[in-house]
């Protein structure tokens, strides 16, 4: 700092200020600045400039997969508004794993973020660890969240009653009744999509029924489990012409890929027996497969939105309170599957 300030000709404690926030210096003085800053050897670091502030001015954010297509959306979403919020973001992996779950988030302990967003793992996984964690800094869940109570912790993600119902109540009034293809217990959405399957189905005077699934395959790889479920069942006559409403739509497509290879589907989309698939999400390629999924889509942009919203909140005005929770509902999209 030394160094730098009798190069660009202004005192330490006028740059020190310049780089804590460059409006406490005179606009003059700023521009001059930045105008010799251009001129020298000089290259910022930004997490030196953050090490003596009461605010790293970092949000943390974990994800259970970069390369699933709406965890990318939703990243893009939370990047975009931490911005606008004068946040820079960090972003981890916990690759499906629990452990690397805690890892992530304690790496983000160790980097002082002010706060952090999370998709967590399972629906109790690392309980204590959240709470443990919780008691540094805010913790905001985002389209999942553990199923037990962890106070002062908001969370922004879909109304699964809402949206899932809005589907059942669909496939009801325009054919038979659906039955429900779950997803691998991984998160929570596994757990309330289905209970919300089974209320609706009662509001609609039908009999819920989940189509049987080997235990052993709690997996991410949705596509495949939705495939090999279903190839199982449609090599044996079964569920090809029902109709199935998938727990999300990486299941759905897996399923739709085993009722082509059965040729239960025909070249305009429709099922030989009338079978019907349908999902929940909307992910981006399931308005491109054949045929093209009937689903309901989430406020992918507003849950990220939200996210950054609760948890901004939580750091300029307090951590008192009991948590906050920002559901969307869903909307249809009516395609060929259903």
């Amino acid at each position: 700092m030394k160094e730098l300030s009798q190069a660009i000709s202004v005192s330490r404690p006028t740059l020190a200020r310049f780089f804590e926030d460059e409006n406490s210096v005179l606009p003059s003085t700023a521009e001059k600045i930045r105008k010799r800053l251009a001129e020298v050897d000089y290259v910022y670091n930004f997490l030196a400039t953050r090490q003596n502030r009461k605010s790293t001015g970092m949000i943390g954010v974990v994800i259970p997969h970069f390369e699933d297509l709406f965890f990318a959306s939703l990243l893009d979403s939370i990047d975009v508004a931490a911005r606008e919020a004068g946040f820079t973001m960090i972003t981890q992996s916990s690759h499906g794993d629990l452990t690397s779950e805690m890892k992530a988030l304690r790496k983000l302990r160790s980097m002082n973020v002010d706060g952090a967003i999370v998709s967590p793992l399972g629906t109790d996984g690392n309980f204590e660890v959240f709470k443990e964690i919780g008691s540094d800094f805010p913790i905001v869940f985002a389209d999942s969240r553990p199923i037990g109570h962890l106070p002062k912790a908001d969370f922004a993600g879909t109304d699964n009653m809402d949206s899932i119902g809005v589907m059942v109540e669909y496939l009801c009034r325009t054919g038979a009744p659906p039955v429900f293809l779950a997803m691998p217990k991984l998160n929570s959405n596994a757990v309330e999509r289905q209970d919300a399957y089974f209320r609706k189905m009662q509001e609609c005077g039908a009999e819920g029924r989940v189509i049987e699934t080997p235990t052993h395959m709690e997996s991410w790889e949705f596509e495949r489990f939705g495939f090999d479920v279903m190839n199982d069942h449609f090599s044996r006559g079964r569920y090809a012409d029902a109709t199935i409403l998938c727990a999300n739509d990486r299941v759905a497509i897996g399923a739709i890929r085993a009722a082509t290879t059965h040729g239960l589907f025909t070249r305009t989309g429709e099922g030989l027996g009338r079978l019907r698939i349908a999902g929940h999400d909307d992910h981006p390629l399931s308005r491109y497969i054949f045929p093209a999924l009937t689903t309901v889509a989430q406020e992918v942009e507003g849950i990220g939105r939200d996210a950054v919203s609760l948890l901004v909140n939580r750091l300029r005005n307090g951590r008192d309170g009991d948590g906050v929770k920002k559901l969307r509902g869903g909307s249809l999209k009516i395609r060929e599957s259903a």
